[in-house]
């Protein structure tokens, strides 16, 4: 009796490339647990609701993939937005969540295709000023006014806490 063997396409659960694997699970988890506690890191802000649980979910883009940024930064401004009570209400913080998702994953791709640097000017801009003008039609030119500073330098934080910290460990060959 011969044994037939199985392409690699076929295997399904045991493929290698496969997203849900136990690792990323775990590691999504540890990152998405440090973006509560970023989230209990305050910059001043009228919502409240801006804090250091990007700066995690911009490290677990550029250093595993945007796939994996993009949960931790949706979970993470979710825990954000819960710390005071969703003050723009949920359906708000469920869009700046998305925001924040499509922010992350640009981050990565800009910084892995083009340079560290543009990706991390990309990632200031949209978090910052960008995010300021989407919120007007929830809470007017008041509300983005009010927001367009804090946003910034929140971003400004994050994005060099997580960019720092990738080209630490890059350089200590971590990742």
């Amino acid at each position: 009796m011969s044994v037939i063997p199985i392409p690699e396409e076929e295997i399904g659960v045991h493929d290698k490339k496969e997203f849900w694997s136990s690792k990323r699970i775990a590691r999504m988890s540890i990152f998405i647990a440090m973006s509560a506690v970023g989230a209990m890191i305050k910059v001043p802000s009228p919502t409240g609701t801006v804090a250091l649980d990007a700066a995690f979910a911009f490290f677990a883009a550029i250093a595993f993939g945007w796939k994996e940024g993009i949960f931790v930064a949706f979970l993470g401004h979710l825990l954000t937005a819960l710390t005071t009570g969703f003050p723009l209400g949920f359906p708000m913080h469920l869009f700046i969540a998305l925001q924040m998702s499509i922010y992350v994953a640009l981050f990565d791709i800009l910084s892995k295709k083009i340079h560290l640097l543009v990706g991390s000017i990309v990632a200031i801009i949209l978090n910052g000023p960008i995010s300021s003008i989407l919120v007007i039609p929830i809470g007017g030119v008041g509300l983005m006014a009010a927001l367009i500073v804090p946003l910034t330098v929140g971003a400004i934080i994050n994005v060099f806490i997580a960019a720092t910290a990738y080209l630490i460990i890059k350089k200590s060959k971590m990742v």
